[in-house]
């Protein structure tokens, strides 16, 4: 058994400013994010690539307006988690596509998760699933009622 950690990914400047526009335009082609950068096409994918690999990004998706889908349920959950278990929960709640944000906070709750279903049944059903997850304790949950 190896006691070895594993390898810590390095980011620099060019790796920074690229998730930044990422995160505004997920879907630019590769030769604007170059011509914004000043590089080169191929430096850019090969940076993309290299930030897919290390897990830096996760994918690219389309950004909607909040008021785009005004019949969703939305809603915060809070969650405690056992022990050391968090690294496991986190894992397993990311399998969850309702969960649209998890967040790790400080306090009385480890985890902060934002659901977002079409209908209340659905929300009942992930409400459980989340609360069926080894390592979960507790949780508490407030739904979004509307936004001011």
């Amino acid at each position: 058994m190896s006691d070895k950690k594993p390898a810590k990914h390095i980011y620099d400047d060019l790796d920074r400013e690229l998730i930044s526009i990422l995160r505004k335009d997920g879907r630019a082609p590769v030769s604007k994010l170059a011509g914004t950068l000043g590089v080169t096409r191929a430096t850019v994918q090969t940076r993309m690539d290299r930030l897919l690999a290390s897990g830096a990004l996760l994918g690219f998706t389309a950004r909607v307006r909040e008021d785009y889908e005004d019949d969703q349920v939305r809603a915060i959950m809070m969650i405690e988690v056992s022990g050391r278990s968090t690294t496991q929960v986190i894992h397993s709640l990311r399998g969850l596509p309702e969960l649209a944000q998890l967040h790790t906070t400080n306090g009385k709750w480890d985890l902060v998760a934002e659901i977002r279903v079409a209908r209340l049944q659905e929300f009942d059903r992930v409400l459980r699933e989340v609360r069926l997850i080894d390592g979960v304790l507790n949780s508490e949950t407030s739904l979004f009622l509307s936004s001011v």
